[in-house]
């Protein structure tokens, strides 16, 4: 595999995701459908991070909008048939090629590849960090988040790109937020949830335990706990994921910028042909279903109800937070993926998605840290990274 899809500065301290564009750099979200877009303006975390200090690496590769696993499918990148799937933010940050990467989170793909490389991924809370320059798909609950190999570095970039700014329409009105490695862990509460844990393999089951052993030799309470309502918020946020994503790839059209068919006799072919050609298999079906779950005859049962779940799970997540200070979950079912066929793509990372989504869902953050990840409520953020740097000091 390949790392960049367009490198800046071979000493850069900071790698981006193709999905956060860089002024007058190649920014394409891993799709045919933009080749050969470069953006007038950078986004407003890379801006905060140059004006901070911090050079540009490059832009890293992604999957096809961010739809698939780690980073499967991108147009520009190809893994070897054999060889273990890997994101490519999060494996610079692994080898030490940079200090810290940026990526935005809407359906997991950060985290599961900062788990399968062994770094920290925090996607904070919705609103905190500014999505201003980010290829959007699934407003509502992407966010941009940073890869760090310790809970320290997230907490410095973090440090330095969240905080209010008036050309997002999502972003919080906090002038600046707090992230503390250092606060007092013990006591702290942290609940395995039994039906998540049950859906790992042997070998996450056992980062899951030792995890939670090392919490508690830090004065950490781990109990675990049942819930119910993780695969029904996974269905509502594919739901929602795929409807958003669908209206927002309609502006891809072969007219304003991107690729262009040459095979068209007239605007409608024009918009057909640059579409079929420019977007995946993956891509298309989550616009399928998008369009399905929004029509007339499905907008009540699926997307309406999806909302109505939305807040549901909101109001559960909430009561569980009142219990306990953090959820300990797998991020994925297996510590490695082998490549597979891209038309197996949606039920796999379907299924996948059902250790990410609520998060997305309901906008609160996650870090994923020794293979692991911690689920908090709204700005908890310094409570999940104290909770990951007591475990790394036990491993020193």
């Amino acid at each position: 595999m390949k790392y960049y899809a367009e490198i800046i500065n071979e000493n850069g301290k900071i790698a981006v995701d193709d999905t956060i564009l860089v002024k007058d750099t190649l920014s394409t979200a891993g799709s045919h459908i933009l080749d050969g877009y470069k953006p007038l303006f950078s986004a407003e975390a890379v801006e905060r991070l140059e004006k901070a200090g911090f050079d540009i690496s490059g832009k890293t590769h992604v999957g096809e909008f961010s739809l698939d696993l780690v980073g499967e499918f991108s147009y520009y990148n190809e893994f070897d048939k054999d060889e273990a799937l890997k994101g490519a933010a999060a494996e610079l940050v692994n080898s030490d090629k940079v200090e810290a990467a940026l990526g935005v989170d809407m359906n997991g793909a950060p985290r599961r590849a900062a788990a399968l490389s062994g770094v920290n991924f925090l996607k904070p809370t919705y609103g905190t960090v500014s999505r201003y320059g980010v290829i959007s798909c699934a407003a509502s609950g992407e966010q941009l988040g940073v890869y760090g190999k310790s809970a320290d570095k997230v907490a410095e970039i973090m440090t330095i790109i969240a905080g209010v700014d008036e050309k997002d329409g999502t972003s919080l009105r906090t002038e600046k937020y707090t992230y503390d490695t250092n606060a007092d862990v013990n006591s702290k509460k942290v609940c395995i949830v039994k039906e998540l844990f049950d859906k790992a393999d042997d070998a996450v089951k056992a980062k899951i335990t030792a995890y939670a052993e090392s919490l508690k030799a830090q004065g950490v309470i781990v109990e675990e706990i049942s819930c119910d309502f993780f695969d029904t918020a996974n269905t509502a946020w594919q739901i929602l994921m795929c409807a958003e994503t669908c209206n927002n790839v309609s502006r891809y059209d072969g007219v304003k910028y991107g690729h262009r068919s040459e095979k068209y006799r007239n605007i409608d072919e024009l918009y057909v042909n640059s579409r079929s050609e420019g977007f995946n298999f993956l891509t298309k079906t989550v616009i399928l279903y998008g369009s399905d779950v929004l029509s007339k005859t499905r907008y009540t049962d699926c997307y309406e109800k999806a909302l109505k779940i939305r807040r549901v799970v909101a109001d559960k997540m909430k009561a569980l937070f009142e219990t306990y200070d953090a959820v300990l979950t797998p991020v994925c079912t297996k510590d490695e993926y082998k490549s597979y066929d891209i038309k197996d793509a949606f039920t796999k990372v379907y299924a996948e998605s059902v250790f990410t989504a609520v998060p997305n869902l309901i906008g609160t953050p996650a870090l994923v840290s020794g293979g692991v990840q911690l689920l908090g409520a709204h700005f908890s953020e310094s409570t999940l990274l104290s909770l990951a740097k007591s475990v790394e000091r036990k491993g020193e």
